[in-house]
């Protein structure tokens, strides 16, 4: 299984220029520190629910699991909590690291814990990475 760091370098490899730049400086390693981690994985064979809405929208499990996600985020922020969403990995490769049933697929690999400095700006924005987005420029309405 690729590392964190191998999957990292693949990742840094992949920009150029001031990009490359930004992307070397950013804190990505929260794994080291985090004394919590969770993989988050949705059953793509469950029959809960008896298929109702994956008929027509398979992708709706996922977007269960995603809410479930942001439910844990938000009550953790409350509680004083970090939470990161590595993606910076093999999913196939965590998925049989952790020897999970057949037909489960990962959704999020989340460290939690404590964080080391507390910002009121998000840090993708404050170290440059993106900017925010006017909400007018991608809301309509009918």
């Amino acid at each position: 299984m690729a590392s964190f760091t191998e999957a990292n370098e693949k990742a840094l490899a992949g920009y150029a220029g001031e990009k490359q730049a930004i992307y070397a400086g950013l804190k990505l390693a929260g794994l080291k520190e985090a004394p919590v981690h969770l993989a988050v994985f949705s059953d793509d064979t469950t029959h809960t629910g008896s298929g109702l809405g994956q008929q027509t929208m398979p992708e709706t499990l996922h977007y269960s699991v995603v809410a479930a996600i942001q439910t844990l985020w938000l009550a953790a922020r409350a509680d004083g909590i970090g939470m990161g969403w590595v993606s910076i990995l093999d999913p196939v490769a965590v998925t049989r690291v952790l020897d999970v049933p057949k037909g489960w697929s990962l959704v999020a690999y989340l460290c939690l814990g404590v964080p080391a400095e507390e910002h009121l700006d998000p840090e993708l924005e404050r170290h440059h990475w993106e900017q925010r987005t006017n909400a007018e420029a991608v809301t309509f309405t009918r």
